[in-house]
């Protein structure tokens, strides 16, 4: 099992590098699986992890790309929902890698 250090505690990840347990989740840990995929978080990045972690409060899974899309765009508007724009963000694996930073388990039809 992987592990990621945050402040001197050892989070627990799967295989894949999400966490284990969601309530390990902080923006700490957040940038720490961040940086572990080369991004650097920006306000942008932000708003939809933020925006990620309230769509899983509500509907208790982590959502497909489209869903993703729609629901950012339901909530930021257009020029925030749509594909260019999160995959940017998201180096191309919005769904799937927001929701590792995002502290959410894995989306279940991402590879």
């Amino acid at each position: 099992m992987n592990t990621l250090t945050v402040s001197d505690q050892a989070i627990a990840l799967d295989k894949d590098g999400f966490l284990v347990d969601l309530q390990d989740w902080s923006h700490a840990a957040a940038e720490a699986l961040a940086e572990r995929e080369g991004i650097a978080l920006t306000a942008d990045h932000w708003e939809i992890l933020e925006l990620l972690r309230q769509f899983y409060q509500e509907y208790q899974l982590s959502p497909a790309t489209r869903p993703l899309i729609k629901y950012t765009a339901l909530k930021l508007g257009a020029d925030k929902g749509n594909s260019p724009h999160l995959n940017r963000l998201f180096n191309g694996t919005p769904a799937k890698l927001a929701a590792k930073l995002a502290g959410l388990p894995k989306p279940t039809n991402c590879i």
